[in-house]
């Protein structure tokens, strides 16, 4: 059976698992990143700072006045022209000394404590500046220092830590999917088995759930198996209770029906309400629970049985009853309603035989198949369907019925899932063939 996704448990609880999963791991990794991003851009702040430092520790006035710096940094970086890591030194907004790097260009930093900003270089290339304001010992004017990196190697730093970072985070995703795969199909697991278990109650192979090895399941068994029970019970107290009014009704139909002449003119009415009493009762019996769950009747036995009970017009009748069953074949329902549906067609088949009846029964294509037939006069294809309607009799002149055994058999056979189909036989007559759900 195809089931949607949508309404699929194991879909369900993967694809809630899934987003939460990955909700979890992007949130994760732009935490992670924010973290790292900080962490760097607090390095590359620390190290300009301390050349910034460097360079006023290294700032000097001259006899003249004019600022400079003894000992600048020696770092290569500030020496390689446009590098975008620049030092400058700034007097009244004017730049008294800055790095060969900066070659004509000056870095636009405005004044103010210890800072880090964003700012285009002399190339537009985006910078990251750190500046602030100092004063010497010797001198009470303000001085500006500015120590710039660029900021494409930031970035490049956080690229090279992103990429690791994100293939982590993948991976640990793969195998924290696998083991939800897992957990949810270990999790589920016990339900197939119920299912399995269930199955096999339908196909009659069983006649009650086992406990579930889990303890959520089992309330669940015990009101299957209370149902089973119940089932069963309820089924043999309407057939009982079918049968006492079958007893009340047709006992004093008889006797009215016995008490009138034969030739009366009642007499044809009372055969028509015997046929209609006799039809709605089995079918009321039928239909009270067609199919008891975790039944299974060998088929062979019940043939026997209706041919012992049909023993004496057998005999009479000079028949021969050919048998071809298999003797482990087992039908997954009722005996009672195997015994109806078998026992009608084999009664038409002794009704109207000649010489011979063929019973055979077999497994074919995962469904059982029995078929009676006889060497009698058959019926033509177009009276088939007419045949198998209630009450309804093609040879009022032949052997003595109501008219409902093949009605009866095509109603049980239905309510069980199965079909009936007449053909002719190949011994002449009817072949009359059931098929059942195995």
């Amino acid at each position: 059976m195809n089931i949607p996704l949508r309404d699929s448990i194991r879909f369900r609880l993967l694809a809630l698992a899934s987003v939460l999963l990955g909700a979890a791991l992007v949130a994760g990794y732009l935490f992670i990143a924010a973290i790292l991003e900080d962490f760097i851009t607090r390095r590359f702040d620390a190290e300009t700072r301390t050349i910034a430092e460097a360079v006023i520790a290294g700032a000097s006035i001259s006899g003249s006045g004019r600022v400079t710096v003894a000992q600048p940094p020696g770092d290569p970086r500030f020496s390689m022209p446009l590098s975008g890591w620049y030092w400058q030194l700034s007097q009244d907004g004017q730049v008294v000394a800055k790095s060969p790097s900066l070659f004509d260009g000056t870095l636009p930093a405005p004044a103010g404590e210890w800072q880090a900003i964003a700012l285009p270089g002399p190339d537009g290339a985006p910078l990251r500046v750190m500046q602030t304001d100092f004063t010497l010992p010797d001198s009470d004017q303000p001085l500006s220092v500015a120590v710039s990196a660029p900021a494409t190697q930031i970035a490049q730093e956080l690229a090279h830590v992103r990429r690791p970072l994100a293939v982590s985070l993948a991976v640990l995703g793969l195998a924290l999917a696998a083991a939800m795969v897992l957990q949810v199909t270990a999790g589920l697991r016990s339900l197939d088995v119920l299912g399995r278990d269930i199955r096999r109650i339908r196909a009659g192979r069983a006649e009650s759930l086992p406990l579930p090895a889990v303890a959520e399941l089992r309330p669940v068994a015990a009101e299957i198996n209370g149902l089973l029970d119940q089932n069963r019970k309820v089924l043999a107290r309407s057939r009982e209770h079918v049968g006492n009014l079958a007893h009340s009704l047709k006992t004093p139909l008889s006797a009215l029906a016995n008490s009138l002449p034969p030739d009366h003119e009642g007499q044809p009415l009372l055969e028509r309400m015997d046929r209609q009493i006799g039809w709605h009762l089995r079918r009321a019996r039928s239909a009270a629970t067609p199919h008891v769950l975790g039944q299974r009747t060998p088929i062979a036995p019940v043939i026997e049985d209706i041919l012992l009970v049909l023993r004496r017009p057998v005999e009479d009748a000079g028949l021969a009853v050919e048998r071809l069953c298999d003797p482990g074949l087992v039908f997954p329902g009722d005996r009672q309603d195997l015994e109806e549906m078998i026992g009608n067609l084999t009664e038409n088949a002794v009704k109207w035989a000649r010489r011979r009846i063929r019973i055979a029964a077999a497994l074919s294509e995962g469904t059982i198949r029995i078929a009676i037939e006889d060497d009698g006069p058959g019926m033509p294809g177009s009276d088939h369907d007419m045949a198998l309607r209630r009450g309804r009799r093609l040879d009022e002149t032949g052997p003595p019925g109501a008219g409902l055994g093949l009605a009866i058999v095509t109603d049980l056979v239905a309510l069980h899932g199965g079909r009936l189909t007449l053909s002719r036989s190949d011994l002449g007559g009817l072949h009359a063939e059931l098929t059942l759900p195995a």
